[in-house]
């Protein structure tokens, strides 16, 4: 496998056509060998328009949601970046890209050591690794100007929005399927949230997210 033609291939046929213009995000994709964070026996997928399986239903997103959600977080160099759900590690190695510093919480202590070794193996060395249960909110004695949320959720928890700067901004994917909504949420001051709506798409839900009541008659 032509691991640079496969890259090329993803960025011109799947990124590029999703409005994914950005130089800096082209060059951040472009900086990570996205098949060092993809599991082995799927490495031959590492660059198909496709969501790749990590284990227990958790999945990769597809490279040009991953670009897209990433290009409309607009992370800068002097953030401090939070992402819920640490996965592989694929995205916070490209938030820590373009961030100063990442912090992604990950429930399934399997996937932190993976994302852990992940990392270290590709010497990337200002992202932390938490373990820890960010389904329903998470407590931060940090504000952060970048928020990726790496799985769907129902309704965005309050502690998340919380935890945003003013003008900070959250992408994330919202919705109980068939069809979710890709947001970005701006924080305009103390009290107050913007939100876009982006695109449609379909993520797993990340563990532990609260669910809606389903009556039964």
């Amino acid at each position: 496998m032509d691991l640079d033609l496969a890259k090329f291939n993803m960025v011109e046929q799947q990124i590029r056509p999703w409005n994914v213009l950005s130089s800096q995000i082209l060059e951040t994709i472009a900086a990570v060998p996205r098949e060092n964070f993809v599991p082995k026996q799927h490495r031959h997928l590492a660059f198909a328009d496709m969501q790749i399986p990590i284990g227990d239903g958790q999945v990769m997103m597809q490279p040009k949601v991953e670009a897209r959600l990433l290009q409309e977080l607009a992370p800068e160099r002097d953030d401090f970046a939070l992402e819920i759900g640490a996965g592989t590690g694929y995205v916070a190695a490209l938030l820590a890209q373009t961030a100063l510093e990442v912090h992604t919480i990950e429930y399934r202590e399997s996937l932190v050591e993976l994302a852990a070794l992940n990392l270290l193996t590709n010497n990337i060395k200002n992202v932390d690794v938490i373990h820890g249960d960010a389904g329903r909110g998470w407590k931060s004695d940090i504000e952060y100007q970048t928020i990726f949320v790496s799985g769907s959720v129902i309704q965005l928890p309050q502690g998340y929005l919380d935890l945003l700067c003013i003008g900070g901004r959250l992408v994330a994917v919202v919705g109980d399927g068939p069809v979710m909504n890709a947001i970005r949420v701006r924080r305009v001051d103390a009290e107050s949230w913007h939100t876009d709506y982006l695109f449609e798409t379909v993520l797993p839900p990340l563990d532990n997210i609260e669910q809606p009541n389903r009556f039964v008659f």
